[in-house]
């Protein structure tokens, strides 16, 4: 079964320096029916505008990850890191026992746009933690890419919980697989493009829950760059 998320139907936050699209409820958008879908909790559309951004807020037991489309974000937390962010790259932050960041554009000049994605621990409480990799584009192209995993990797971040995410950039006409084992749920967010799973289309910004599929054909319609999750 596979139940499409529309991009028109997101949430939206829109103020002077933030255009952000939530897929799922999010700050002062609430739909009960669109509460997460298993472990995934939050996919937010973020552009931010040139030397604009998040001040400093605090986190408690979530994984954030961080997916560069466009620009650069600037990142700085309580555990003393401070990062630059760019397309090919993934960050993930364990908010675990709590920590404070902030998140601006790293440009003066240009917007930066990106996907900010929260997915719930299997456990509470766990040490706050950060990480940065840069994704195995050689895998991206074509074909799935590792981005996030229990296990992580030397070219993935390591999730907190059983999940995993991967991205492919699909030139028009290419098409991915994508399996689930029994009993697993998938995601598909599309983040630039349009694309087909199993004959389903979704377009630009949207995605789609998948249960009770266990092999999954993605063609791509147009060039698109698609993201996977492989849920409990």
């Amino acid at each position: 079964m596979i139940t499409p998320r529309k991009s028109a139907d997101r949430g939206r936050t829109k103020i002077e320096w933030l255009d952000s699209r939530h897929s799922f409820s999010f700050g002062d958008y609430y739909d009960e029916k669109q509460m997460g879908f298993r472990a995934l909790r939050v996919i937010n559309e973020d552009r931010v505008r040139a030397a604009a951004g998040f001040p400093t807020h605090g986190h408690r037991d979530m994984e954030i990850i961080t997916y560069i489309l466009e620009g650069a974000l600037e990142h700085k937390d309580s555990l003393g890191t401070g990062s630059v962010i760019r397309p090919g790259e993934a960050q993930r932050m364990s908010a675990g026992s709590g920590i404070t960041h902030s998140e601006f554009n790293h440009s003066k000049t240009e917007p930066v746009h990106f996907l900010q994605i929260w997915i719930t621990p299997s456990t509470r409480g766990i040490a706050a933690g950060y990480e940065q990799k840069t994704i195995d584009e050689s895998k991206s192209h074509g074909g799935f890419a590792p981005v996030g995993a229990p296990e992580g990797s030397d070219r993935s971040v390591t999730i907190h919980q059983d999940a995993t995410l991967s991205v492919a950039k699909l030139e028009g006409g290419q098409t991915v697989a994508a399996n689930l084992k029994k009993g697993r749920h998938g995601w598909v967010q599309v983040a630039r493009g349009a694309v087909t799973v199993n004959g389903t289309a979704l377009a630009e910004g949207d995605g789609a829950a998948i249960s009770d599929e266990e092999k999954l054909t993605i063609v791509a319609n147009v060039p698109a760059e698609v993201l996977f999750f492989d849920l409990a």
